[in-house]
């Protein structure tokens, strides 16, 4: 049973931190629990860091979803640089539509 809640509050952390977080949503529902869950132990290792938690105390919901929302934020951010270093494009291009492939008529 106690596995059941931790996978209905990553569930719960997951659809909110996605609805939060503007862009694409990567994933399903297997995805988001997974989100939650592990912004969850995030969440739980920051506010450890920051001595807000004792050890071995979990994460509140506020750092359990900053967890989430700075998981999905690393997402992004690798995501994006992922696309423009296998394409070659500068962020300036990219933004313009300038590093659009162009075809030849011959």
């Amino acid at each position: 049973m106690h596995m059941i809640g931790h996978l209905i509050f990553g569930l719960i952390v997951g659809i909110i931190a996605k609805l939060i977080m503007p862009g694409p949503k990567p994933g399903g529902i297997i995805a988001t629990i997974l989100l939650g869950v592990i912004g969850a132990w995030l969440g739980g290792v920051i506010g450890r860091a920051l001595g807000w938690y004792a050890p071995g105390h979990p994460a509140g919901f506020f750092m359990a979803l900053l967890g989430a929302i700075l998981l999905l934020f690393l997402y992004h951010a690798a995501a994006r640089n992922h696309l423009l270093g296998a394409t070659e494009v500068t962020v300036a291009q990219f933004e313009t539509g300038a590093g659009a492939l162009q075809t030849r008529r011959a």
